[in-house]
């Protein structure tokens, strides 16, 4: 019997706190990791310091390393590029951080429910394009619906890397990678233990939409 890699991959989302880096080791043991993207913890709003050993931890795994919206902080970290968050001057400050950080580091972009925007980037160059179900949605339900039908809508269609967000337990992975996500991001605080377990789980669940398939 033939093995296929399944296409589709983890991207690990920490907090930049001092336990990210092992939450980190503990997830590149257990699965297999694209990237790392890294964001403000809630206690410390500030990323600069504690983001640095964070991103030479990754790297030094074979992981790009992401950093949330500061593309400035993302080049003096010499991070592997930029996630931006959703907002109205988006293609704007895609344009800015692909200045910044040039034509080699990754930027891509969380479009928020917006297919226009999403492609709109897409023709300006990004490098992925994420969908997600914010936590601060409460009818979790609805919000993974939308979230699964706009992934499923752009792998149809188009070439450009699509992220789903938000992505919380094995069989949410399994759906989306069948749908045609390149990545499913999973959001591990840093107050959150078992986090090999949970990627491992969510790895096989990856691996199992091929055999789905």
């Amino acid at each position: 019997m033939t093995h296929v890699e399944p296409d589709c991959r983890i991207y690990l989302v920490v907090e930049a706190a001092p336990p990210a880096i092992e939450h980190l080791k503990a997830a590149a043991a257990a699965a297999d990791i694209a990237c790392c993207l890294i964001v403000p913890a809630a206690a410390t709003p500030e990323v600069a310091t504690s983001a640095r050993p964070i991103v030479a931890a990754a790297q030094q795994a074979g992981i790009a390393a992401l950093i949330a919206e500061d593309a400035d902080l993302a080049r003096t970290l010499r991070a592997d590029g930029v996630h931006l968050g959703p907002s109205a001057q988006l293609l704007q400050a895609y344009s800015a951080a692909r200045q910044t950080l040039g034509r080699e580091a990754i930027v891509g972009a969380d479009v928020g429910v917006s297919r226009h925007v999403a492609m709109s980037l897409a023709e300006a160059g990004a490098d992925y394009i994420a969908f997600g179900a914010p936590a601060r949605l409460k009818d979790r339900a609805r919000a993974r619906e939308r979230r699964d039908a706009l992934v499923a809508w752009w792998a149809e269609i188009f070439e450009v890397a699509c992220v789903a967000l938000d992505v919380e337990a094995p069989p949410e992975a399994e759906r989306l990678a069948r749908a045609g996500a390149d990545f499913v991001a999973v959001s591990v605080p840093s107050t959150v233990a078992g986090t090999g377990d949970l990627l491992a789980k969510i790895g096989a669940a990856i691996a199992a939409s091929v055999e789905a398939g």
